[in-house]
């Protein structure tokens, strides 16, 4: 009978194990937070390997003679586990049984849900797109939005209360700029009257505005006035700065164009949202949020945080935190951003409580975040420590940045469109879908193009800057969603021909089929570091290795045609594990996996 495989991963089994091994060898008190195990590298023989540098001047005894010690003690004590173990250097390199592997791959299987962890009881809210309603989603938005939508649900497989919400930014100069330029050249046209998406129709104008405004600085140059004049008295930049003090104090017909304006920008967000699959379960407005922390400043001038100067601004001064005085409330007593994100803040955590607050924002705002977080802690804040960053990079094609003004951003549903195209030339080619319907077809081009789009946008660590290329995101045959997606494909191919049996295997492991599971097992540890460390990429990096080796697995070795019925239930096994790790691992992105393709 094979051993039961424990809930718990192999790693959190053989901490304890070591640390009663180190206690009884050498009488001393050790802890499992000194003990440093990784998995073996290739090159060497074995699973996990303990590193015992750490341990040779409180011992004295050399790391050959300590890796023999620890390595004998640990096969006799615990043959059921350990096998083998060799020392190289100062690394114990520690070979696990058959037999556990085997059990855990007859325990976990056929487990849809291997990797969740229950309830943990603590709350987080992920805020990511925060969208600009004067124009459409571009490339950039998309990072953010997978970013975010991803760090919400690996936070919820990770037993996490997860809160998506959204800030959107619908007030302000830049709003006012669509909304001038469409009084001066729509002649009352509408989304539905040009037969254009909603977003996509006001970006134009804004486009249009900064069209406008630079022929009309050119021509006050030319009339002899200094550029840096030019810039403030062109009429279509005065008549946006009056706009905005109209709409301020609420003039009903600057209201009502704003309102409608929005309405089309919201109706083009949602479509998009829907095609790419996000969504959020609560959405906030700047329009009722940029007055909110006022009360903020009141508070931090009782209590010193914040300071008046003579010109009635307040400010606070973080010189001594390496940072430099802040502006908080203008000298007319109106809010900056830092006062509206205060107030946001205060107004989340009274709506939901969280533990942590995470915030998907480009690192151009890195300063931004840090000054935020400060604030909040100086006002005592019980939600400021919760407060999180996931600063990200800018993304840019390989012709370069985009700029949104002088309409050079790739809109984020022309790059959807364009990555479908791709697909479907690209599946065309392979011709392996001459029986699938049209509706299968049109499903199956989606699916793999914004897999081949998200994962691509994930695969690479947050932090870095990516230059992004679609033709290169799609490949079948690289580092790329659509590989794994035929991979997963090709297994439920397997399995629709048939199904494991429940008997449990109980031979030996060859190299490949041990490899399989022993990357498998480590699936839950991903998860949790993933969530850890705010960072989606090491579930792409993972899942691309899963799908690598599962490649070079049924290259090597026949499934349904296997040496012995035994060996076939076996492969059938971890084809069914490894299927269910895709599906479940490609979820956490974002990413829907095709049954066929």
């Amino acid at each position: 009978m094979l051993p039961k495989a424990p809930e718990m991963n192999i790693v959190s089994k053989i901490k304890p194990l070591i640390v009663e091994t180190l206690t009884d060898l050498y009488g001393q008190a050790f802890t499992e937070g000194e003990l440093t195990i990784s998995t073996t590298k290739p090159e060497f023989e074995g699973d996990y390997t303990l590193v015992l540098f750490s341990f040779v001047k409180q011992l004295k005894k050399s790391p050959e003679q300590l890796g023999q010690e620890i390595g004998t003690s640990l096969v006799q004590r615990h043959p059921e586990l350990f096998s083998a173990y060799n020392v190289i250097k100062g690394f114990l390199n520690l070979t696990i049984t058959d037999a556990y592997w085997l059990s855990v791959l007859q325990e976990q299987y056929n487990n849809p849900s291997f990797g969740k962890k229950a309830p943990n009881g603590k709350k987080v809210m992920v805020e990511y797109s925060s969208p600009n309603t004067n124009k459409p989603l571009h490339l950039g938005h998309l990072r953010n939005i997978f970013l975010g939508w991803s760090i919400a649900r690996i936070h919820q497989e990770a037993g996490y209360d997860t809160i998506k919400s959204c800030i959107v930014n619908d007030r302000g100069i830049h709003i006012c700029k669509s909304m001038i330029a469409w009084q001066l050249f729509a002649d009352g046209a509408t989304p539905a009257s040009t037969g254009l998406k909603g977003d996509h129709f006001v970006g134009d104008y804004y486009v249009k505005f900064n069209d406008e405004y630079k022929r009309q600085v050119e021509v006050l140059i030319q009339g002899g006035m200094k550029k840096e004049e030019a810039e403030k008295e062109a009429p279509v930049m005065k008549a946006t700065q009056q706009m905005l003090l109209e709409w301020e104090a609420g003039k009903p017909d600057v209201m009502e164009l704003w309102a409608k304006m929005n309405g089309w920008v919201y109706a083009g967000f949602d479509a998009t949202y829907t095609r790419i699959g996000a969504d959020f379960q609560k959405m906030y407005y700047e329009s009722n949020t940029y007055l909110l922390g006022k009360q903020f400043v009141e508070d931090g001038l009782k209590t010193g945080v914040f300071y008046k100067k003579e010109d009635g601004s307040v400010w606070i001064n973080l010189t001594e935190d390496g940072l430099d005085e802040k502006l908080v409330l203008r000298k007319d007593g109106t809010s900056v951003y830092i006062t509206q994100d205060m107030g946001l803040a205060e107004q989340k955590y009274e709506e939901f409580s969280y533990d942590q607050s995470i915030y998907v924002i480009a690192d151009e705002q890195n300063y931004h975040m840090k000054v935020l977080k400060l604030i909040l802690q100086k006002l005592g804040k019980p939600y400021a420590a919760g407060i999180h960053h996931l600063s990200y990079g800018m993304v840019e094609l390989p012709s370069g940045r985009m700029k949104s003004r002088e309409g050079t951003v790739v809109d984020a549903d022309d790059i959807v469109e364009e990555m479908a195209n791709v697909a479907k030339a690209k599946t065309e080619e392979l011709g392996k879908v001459k029986d699938f319907s049209e509706d299968e077809l049109k499903g199956l081009y989606d699916t793999i193009a914004l897999g081949a789009l998200k994962f691509f946008l994930l695969r690479v660590d947050p932090k870095k800057k990516m230059i992004f290329n679609p033709e290169e995101s799609i490949d079948f045959h690289g580092f790329t969603g659509p590989f794994i997606q035929f991979i997963h494909a090709r297994i439920k191919s397997i399995l629709r021909k048939e199904k494991p049996s429940e008997t449990a295997y109980t031979g030996d492991l060859l190299k490949l089929e041990k490899e399989l599971i022993v990357t498998l097992e480590q699936y839950p540890n991903v998860i949790e570091q993933a969530c850890a460390e705010h960072n989606p990429s090491l579930l792409a990096i993972f899942i691309f290795g899963v799908a690598k080796l599962y490649s070079s697995f049924y290259t090597e070795h026949h499934v349904l045609t296997a040496e012995t019925e035994a060996k076939k239930q076996l492969r059938l096994k971890l084809s069914e594990m490894t299927a269910h790790v895709i599906a479940s691992a490609m979820g956490l992105l974002g990413i829907r996996v095709p049954e066929r393709m």
